[in-house]
């Protein structure tokens, strides 16, 4: 058995895993960051590829939610978890969001321009920018249909760097291996990669220690304090296998998503490729935000592949010509919630996911305005992405695709989690205090999106990083007095 000691233990590398690491190991804590996952360098593998989804997410890509119907959702699984593997799109949380949370919850010291000033050290130090240069033809198309519409839309920042004039596919993604993890190596924590972490052993109110294997090794690391990061559907696990359960896992949120794939005439766009297999729009639509929004998404051949799969009988054909296919979502606020489940013996947690009556006609209502920017744009076919979809070349299949929608029919999917162990000082709705002490311990910290109370209807990851370096600095005032 191998045997570590810290002054703090930090589960997880990812965007509030990472963060938390640096800004601890440069106020001078003895820092160890355990990642289940391998380090994976940037270039190693195709972005959006199957390889990547083997290499460096759980499951290979392929975990749900089960419910009516299911979602499907993806957990980053490598150093810098999500960060390295989405689509590195940049959101400020909205100011009205966290004045609610604020109330709604009631968090200390959660003041909008404090998180709003950190959000402006984060953009700096992640690069965050738009394309200086050339954008894609799938951003192209996305912008021209909205505007066509006279819907808003936006080009979204991502943390990137670029060369000189260089274009939308030619960004270095500024991930938390490049940038908030090699700040807290450099400070002198140690980042232990490929270490599973089985269980946090408590004595009352306190934990002692983690037991971990490492393939077949046991690994025991003691420490002072531990701070979990494992993300919205491991952290709340992680929690109820240490026997902490108090509003733990009960309050899943996410911001659910349907697609389409559309078909454009390459010789339309002067012979420019539509498809893009390492690279997304980075326009978003948002003229009926929050309540649903419209990007686009991941248009690798196997992933086409996929979103031709509901009604392969008769979409099966288009797949021979990606080239000239894109894929776009559509993605709703949520009012349901779901659930995270330990259960003894099982190494990963059973979800559950309810949608409410309102949030599967909103699903629908926005496929079908989704589909009226693909037709306005150009498309000259469009697959819908559910069970027995038409194909929509006009407004009157348009029609017939609205009628015969059902969310029980359609793959419905999500990237983003939140709200598993929400914080704040309301102890019947909360599992944390405001700077993310679990309730009922002295040492056990949670400090990524499971603290996110709700959903907040943009990228999360903004927020995630905002929060988690407003409680880090908490933490290190209150260790140094």
């Amino acid at each position: 058995m191998t045997r570590h000691d810290c002054d703090v233990l930090v589960v997880g590398s990812g965007a509030g895993g990472a963060t938390t690491a640096a800004v601890l190991a440069e106020a001078g804590h003895d820092v160890i960051v355990v990642e289940e996952g391998p380090w994976v360098e940037q270039g190693e593998v195709v972005p959006f590829s199957l390889e990547q989804m083997e290499r460096q997410y759980r499951s290979g890509g392929v975990t749900v939610a089960l419910g009516l119907p299911s979602i499907a959702y993806t957990e980053g699984r490598c150093a810098g978890g999500g960060t390295e593997v989405n689509s590195g799109l940049y959101w400020r949380p909205p100011e009205e969001t966290l004045e609610r949370w604020r109330d709604r919850y009631r968090i200390r010291d959660f003041d909008s321009a404090d998180l709003l000033g950190i959000c402006e050290e984060v953009e700096e130090v992640l690069s965050v920018q738009p394309v200086p240069g050339e954008h894609t033809e799938a951003s192209r198309i996305l912008r021209r249909g909205a505007d066509r519409l006279g819907w808003r839309n936006e080009e979204i920042p991502r943390w990137m760097t670029y060369p000189e004039g260089g274009g939308a596919t030619e960004g270095r993604r500024q991930s938390m291996t490049r940038t908030f993890l090699p700040r807290a190596t450099a400070a002198g924590a140690r980042v232990l990669c490929e270490h599973r972490l089985n269980r946090i052993v408590r004595d009352g109110r306190r934990a002692t220690r983690a037991e971990l294997t490492v393939g077949t090794e046991a690994v025991t690391i003691g420490f002072r304090d531990v701070v979990v990061c494992g993300g919205a559907i491991q952290t709340p696990a992680i929690l109820q296998r240490a026997g902490l359960r108090h509003r733990v896992g009960r309050t899943l949120a996410v911001h659910p998503t349907v697609k389409l794939a559309a078909r454009f005439d390459p010789a339309a766009a002067g012979g420019v490729p539509v498809n893009t297999p390492d690279d997304v729009s980075v326009f978003q639509v948002r003229q009926f935000a929050p309540n649903m929004s419209f990007g686009g998404s991941a248009s690798h051949p196997g992933l086409v592949a996929l979103a031709l799969s509901d009604n392969w009988r008769r979409f099966g054909d288009a797949v021979t010509s990606w080239p000239d296919l894109a894929i776009y979502y559509a993605a709703i606020t949520s009012e349901g919630r779901g659930i995270v489940q330990a259960i003894p013996g099982v190494r990963d947690p059973v979800v559950t996911y309810r949608l409410t009556r309102r949030d599967r006609a909103l699903l629908g209502q926005a496929l079908g305005r989704l589909a009226v920017v693909m037709l306005e744009a150009g498309a000259i076919e469009v697959f819908p992405s559910f069970r027995d979809a038409p194909i929509v070349r006009d407004r009157a299949d348009l029609a017939t695709m609205t009628s015969s929608f059902s969310a029980s029919k359609a793959s419905v999917m999500t990237v983003h989690l939140c709200s598993t162990a929400p914080m704040g000082d309301d102890e019947a709705r909360c599992a944390t205090d405001s700077h993310g002490r679990v309730h009922g311990t002295d040492n056990v910290f949670v400090n990524d999106a499971a603290l996110l109370p709700e959903a907040p209807g943009v990228n999360p990851q903004a927020t995630v990083m905002a929060v988690a370096i407003r409680n880090a600095r908490r933490y290190c005032d209150e260790r140094s007095g």
